[in-house]
C-alpha cells in the first residue's frame, strides 16, 4: 500500500486503499493479450462467447454468495445491491453469442479457481467486498467502453450487450461515489483494511488468470 495513504490508526479511506493498493494488479489484468485483442476488435464471436461463459460462473458465485452474506454480514451488506446483478443479463447475452451452449457446463481451470475463492469469502464479508468491488465497479467503469466497442465491431444494434447495461443505475458516477462512501464509512481497523486490500489484489490476479487462459487460445479467436 502507498505510504502516503497509511496512518497509524486506520490506514486512510478504505476505497482509496483498495484503489491504490491494487493499481499494479489492475494494470496487469487490463494489459493481458486477450483483453488487448478484444478491445482492438480482433477477437471473434467464439472468443467473446468463451469469455462470457467464464464470467457467468463468476457472477453466479458472486450473486449467490452476496445474497447469502448480505443478510447477516454488515460489510457485505454495505456493498450488496441487486441493481448490480449481472447473471440475468449474461444469460440474455449468451442467447445471442452462444445459444446452444450450456453455461453451467463450461470447463475452465481459471473459472474454477475464481469461483472457489469467491465461495471462501463466506468466512467474512470484507473478503466478499473485495471481489464485489473489483468486478462491479469495473463493470460500471471500463466495462462501459467494452460494451460500446462490441456494438461497433459486431454491428449488434443493441443485442448481446445487456451485461454492460445497468438499467437501474442511469448515472454510474454518482452511484460509484456512493459505493465508495459506504466502504469508507465501515468501522474497520487497519488489519481488516489491509486484509481487504490484499483480497482485491487476489481478485485482480484471478481476473488476469482468466484472461491468460483465453489468451492461450487466441489463434482460435482471431477475426
Amino acid at each position: 500500500m502507498s505510504a502516503l495513504l497509511v496512518d497509524e490508526t486506520s490506514g486512510g479511506p478504505l476505497s482509496a486503499l483498495m484503489r491504490e493498493g491494487s493499481r499494479v494488479q489492475h494494470t496487469a489484468a487490463e494489459s493481458s493479450s486477450f483483453m488487448e485483442e478484444l478491445l482492438a476488435g480482433r477477437v471473434n464471436e467464439q472468443g467473446y462467447a468463451d469469455y462470457l461463459l467464464r464470467l457467468r460462473r463468476v457472477y453466479l458465485a458472486l450473486e449467490t454468495v452476496g445474497h447469502d452474506l448480505a443478510a447477516t454480514d454488515p460489510v457485505a451488506a454495505a456493498v450488496h445491491d441487486v441493481a448490480l446483478d449481472r447473471l440475468a443479463a449474461i444469460d440474455a447475452d449468451l442467447d445471442v453469442w452462444a445459444p446452444d451452449v450450456d453455461g453451467d457446463a463450461v470447463e475452465s481451470a481459471a473459472a474454477d479457481a475464481y469461483v472457489a475463492r469467491i465461495e471462501a469469502t463466506r468466512a467474512w464479508g470484507g473478503l466478499y467486498a473485495a471481489h464485489h468491488y473489483t468486478r462491479y465497479l469495473g463493470d460500471l467503469s471500463g466495462g462501459q467502453a467494452i460494451g460500446r466497442l462490441l456494438e461497433r465491431y459486431f454491428d449488434l444494434e443493441g443485442e448481446g450487450v445487456a451485461f454492460y447495461e445497468f438499467t437501474e443505475i442511469p448515472k454510474p458516477k454518482p452511484y460509484k461515489d456512493g459505493y465508495r462512501a459506504r466502504l469508507d464509512a465501515l468501522d474497520l481497523d487497519l488489519a481488516e483494511k489491509t486484509r481487504i486490500v490484499e483480497e482485491v489484489q487476489v481478485a485482480f490476479g484471478l481476473n488476469q488468470a482468466l484472461f491468460e487462459e483465453l489468451g492461450a487460445r487466441l489463434d482460435l479467436y482471431r477475426r
